[in-house]
């Protein structure tokens, strides 16, 4: 067997006593245990380690060139299972390690560095590593277990996962800056009926942004005259600031301002609205996850302020 399956923590500790204090009893004293219980211990290491580690005398005990070498060795590894202790009991309690969230598209402009900044200032400790994934890769990622979080809209029902809606944002149509329509005070769907649009790419399934979109238009009886396709909002809107059209966002990729747009909010009358949702497993009760949580829903108020 060997010395360190052998020798224990208490050992040590009394071992580092007793060359801190400079003697037995002075070190039973400062561990607060009785003074032959200690003796026992320190010799029973000393008759593991196979040489002797001090020397007793009337002036009190003294190390030896093996008790010098042992003690300095002894006393790095006591402190380094303080440290272990300590950065457990912070892993435990969510103030270290490392989160990773799942992201997507205009939650990259305005939603997600709110809540990063605000994270950050409470955790600095912990690392969290976004991933920019649409709906379906954050629930398939969760459930691998590659992500602990998942920021998105339009989440069905997922077993096993639980789905918390943080904050609905206002729809806006974004116009080029000389559009006849850039200076309205707020939009209706039936004024773009015969406008040219640049909208998001339609999923398999009947949700998401396009999928709302359209359904909006159809229930209207409007016909869209939809003249390009593009995969996220930074496209949609470098293109209606060249001119090409006219698309759609929501409030919180409103802090994208290239030159030549404008942003008109849709009436409320209209009464659309997009829901955010955080989405994680059910089980996950670890700390990090719900100190997540909860700077996300602290967050929410003051994410969005009309303007």
């Amino acid at each position: 067997m060997s010395a360190a399956q052998q020798v224990g923590i208490r050992q040590l500790r009394y071992f580092v006593a007793v060359m801190q204090h400079g003697s037995f009893r002075a070190a039973a004293d400062a561990v607060h245990i009785s003074q032959p219980p200690l003796t026992r211990q320190v010799q029973q290491l000393e008759e593991v380690i196979g040489v002797r580690l001090l020397e007793r005398g009337a002036r009190g005990v003294t190390a030896t060139p093996a008790g010098q070498a042992f003690f300095e060795d002894a006393t790095n590894i006591l402190q380094l299972i303080d440290s272990a202790a300590t950065r457990a009991r912070r892993t435990g309690m969510g103030q270290l390690g490392r989160l990773d969230v799942g992201v997507f598209g205009s939650t990259v402009l305005n939603t997600i560095p709110r809540i990063m900044k605000a994270f950050r200032e409470l955790y600095p400790e912990v690392e969290v590593v976004l991933h920019n994934m649409d709906r379906e890769t954050q629930v398939r990622a969760l459930r691998d277990r590659r992500i602990a979080i998942g920021i998105n809209r339009f989440f069905d029902d997922e077993p096993g996962l639980h789905c918390e809606a943080l904050y609905s944002e206002r729809l806006f149509a974004v116009f080029p800056a000389n559009h006849r329509l850039a200076e309205r005070h707020t939009m209706r769907f039936r004024d773009l009926a015969n406008e040219p649009l640049i909208m998001y790419p339609r999923v398999s399934r009947p949700t998401g942004f396009t999928y709302e979109l359209m359904k909006i238009f159809h229930d209207r009886g409007i016909n869209p005259n939809i003249v390009q396709q593009v995969d996220g909002v930074v496209t949609a809107v470098a293109l209606v600031s060249s001119g090409i059209g006219t698309s759609f966002a929501v409030d919180s990729a409103r802090t994208l301002q290239l030159p030549g747009i404008r942003y008109v909010p849709f009436d409320p009358t209209e009464n659309v609205r997009f829901e955010l949702s955080i989405i994680w497993r059910e089980e996950d009760d670890s700390a990090l996850t719900r100190s997540f949580l909860q700077v996300a829903r602290d967050c929410d108020k003051g994410i969005l302020e009309p303007t």
